[in-house]
């Protein structure tokens, strides 16, 4: 494996983790490192470079961003996004997975991209619902800002230091298993 597959693995894993917390913000992130030359993605995936493809991410990534801080909408939102950043953090790792045969490249976008998208979509979907129940929804404008800044600076993480977005990566994904793992213990047991 060369160093450029390990450093689209990364820049994947790092965008898929960020898809976790906003869909579009990191498809609009690898879409203008496209555009400006910055990263290049599998021919079959270049089309996310082209000028509309730019407009067209940028608008739904201010209308999403938008969309979570309208209260209900937001708890609407998470509904719909757990399997649409799925599919996204699958079709990132797809999009920027370098030199890798078809069926490891898509064994790694579904487990390590749609995974990872998944787990931390779920955690925030978890978050933003203990918020609205704990707070009637008052605490959930700073929930929606918390998740906004992370993806942002995952997502520029991810595409200009790869290495260090794995190791967030990692952190989140600790510190995901270990809210979990709260709650969990917090649960009644059933007899």
């Amino acid at each position: 494996m060369t160093a450029e597959t390990i450093l689209s693995i990364f820049l994947g894993i790092g965008l898929s983790a960020s898809v976790g917390f906003r869909v579009f913000l990191p498809l609009f992130a690898l879409s203008l490192a496209v555009y400006f030359n910055f990263w290049e993605l599998n021919e079959s995936w270049m089309w996310i470079g082209s000028t509309v493809a730019v407009i067209t991410l940028g608008i739904a990534t201010v209308v999403e961003i938008i969309a979570y801080y309208l209260p209900v909408v937001d708890n609407l939102l998470d509904t719909i996004a757990i399997p649409l950043a799925t599919v996204a953090g699958t079709a990132v790792m797809v999009s920027t997975v370098a030199d890798l045969s078809p069926v490891v490249t898509w064994a790694l976008a579904i487990i390590a991209g749609g995974g990872t998208a998944a787990a931390i979509k779920s955690s925030a979907s978890v978050t933003r619902l203990g918020s609205t129940v704990s707070t009637a929804g008052v605490a959930n404008p700073v929930v929606s800002t918390i998740e906004t800044g992370t993806s942002v600076v995952m997502s520029v993480i991810s595409i200009f230091l790869p290495v260090l977005a794995i190791i967030l990566v990692l952190i989140i994904l600790y510190i995901v298993y270990r809210l979990y793992k709260k709650l969990k213990l917090r649960k009644p047991k059933s007899s």
